[in-house]
């Protein structure tokens, strides 16, 4: 459970830039299942090639906002529609990451990551690596939080919300979008970066399916805890990828292979997707309210009661 844990913490990285295109600019971007691989791929052969993985990591940081950079372009200026820009980009980047890798797989055994200080330590596995990688992660959502207030990301969740009020007032659209996708892949990269690292090699195929992952941790996170405020939103999404990590370890717990997991995380979305619309789950959440008011006007009339007395 404790591994799974920390796989939910560090795929939360990618999942926060998968809320940036998905809830933020409301752009479909499959750009991810080859972002992810680019970053690992980056990472991995810089480590191998003796480049400092603090290094390394920012370069994966950095080729992933290229990529999204593309498929910005792609839909902006070359008039792409949004999610065919993101497979084209996606299919582009699976040959690249076999050019950058030089081959299908890229060991990390035996060389220094990001990693190591932990498993050397004997750290990794135990609540005291899930706190670091917590802490972690709420620098990320801190980071996607402080940026989203600034007046380039009001503009940005502007752009999603109504696309021709916010260009009335002046703002590219275009712009917003590339800087959205770049930032989004960006975070994608880092966290191919770190599962590299933490798994120990990097892989051509191991961002099949990914945006799955992603979009599961966003709509999963979002369905159980509150939207309202832009902070907890981001945090939610760290929480829905645990959630999802943890749901995935039990599934193989109980018997379903490794191969299922594609068709676990489906269903795990379809859940998430209906479960918000059924009438059940709707009336629960509201006699949690009520429960939480009426303790609430209890608790106030008893103190009532005591000053009175």
């Amino acid at each position: 459970m404790i591994t799974a844990v920390e796989l939910g913490l560090i795929y939360a990285v990618m999942a926060l830039g998968v809320y940036l295109t998905f809830r933020i600019l409301n752009f479909p971007d499959l750009t991810v299942d080859g972002s992810f691989t680019t970053g690992a791929a980056v990472a991995s052969i810089s480590i191998v090639n003796g480049v400092n993985p603090f290094l390394a990591t920012a370069m994966a940081f950095v080729i992933g906002a290229l990529a999204g950079v593309i498929t910005g372009l792609l839909h902006t200026k070359g008039k792409i529609d949004g999610l065919l820009a993101g497979i084209l980009t996606m299919i582009a980047l699976y040959s690249i990451n076999l050019r950058i890798m030089g081959k299908a797989n890229v060991p990390l055994l035996g060389q220094d990551t990001l990693i190591s200080p932990l498993r050397s330590a004997g750290i990794l596995g135990t609540w005291t690596s899930i706190l670091i990688l917590f802490a972690g992660c709420l620098v990320a959502v801190a980071i996607v939080v402080w940026f989203l207030h600034t007046q380039l990301g009001m503009a940005m969740r502007a752009t999603g919300d109504n696309e021709e009020m916010i260009r009335s007032f002046g703002v590219s659209t275009d712009n917003q979008k590339i800087l959205g996708l770049s930032i989004s892949n960006g975070f994608v990269g880092l966290s191919g970066a770190l599962i590299a690292q933490y798994q120990g090699f990097a892989d051509i195929g191991m961002g099949i399916g990914l945006i799955l992952i992603g979009l599961a941790s966003v709509i999963v996170g979002q369905a159980i805890f509150s939207q309202r405020w832009i902070w907890l939103a981001a945090l939610a999404v760290v929480l829905g990828a645990v959630i999802y990590r943890l749901v995935i370890q039990l599934a193989l717990e109980a018997g379903l292979e490794v191969n299922d997991m594609k068709l676990i995380s489906a269903v795990l979305v379809v859940v998430a997707l209906l479960l918000p619309k059924w009438k059940g789950f709707q009336k629960l959440i509201k006699s949690f309210k009520r429960t939480d008011k009426g303790k609430i006007i209890e608790s106030s009339t008893e103190e009532e009661v005591r000053s009175n007395a």
